[in-house]
């Protein structure tokens, strides 16, 4: 499995926010901050700038958390239920996911393949 899976099955370490985060360079950060607040309007519909494009370390973790992955329902749900992710799930796939899956189809390839694997 992903090392970094996030509940719904997002890949953190493949997140655009999650690589600012552990870039090193505060220059390619910020230009990547400022690319990020772009593509949160223009795929999400949310109104960022970079400066609110805030470190994340991946929604499983207790520390830095960027404001979506903070108050993700999925992921409340998901510590709720003390699943490891949405893939284990008893009420999978609800429809917090599904109109997840319509934005980004590849969480439900993620969770899919876990699930196949699990049986």
């Amino acid at each position: 499995m992903v090392e970094k899976l996030a509940y719904c099955g997002l890949d953190c370490e493949s997140c655009p926010i999650y690589i600012a985060t552990k870039t090193e360079n505060p220059i390619a950060r910020a230009a990547m901050r400022e690319d990020i607040a772009r593509i949160c309007f223009e795929k999400y519909g949310m109104n960022y700038t970079s400066e609110e494009i805030t470190d994340c370390d991946g929604c499983r973790n207790d520390g830095r958390l960027f404001i979506e992955c903070a108050n993700c329902a999925i992921r409340a749900c998901a510590r709720t239920r003390e699943v490891e992710n949405c893939a284990f799930c008893d009420n999978y796939a609800c429809e917090k996911l599904t109109a997840l899956f319509e934005t980004d189809p590849l969480f439900k390839e993620n969770l899919e393949k876990i699930r196949a694997e699990s049986e």
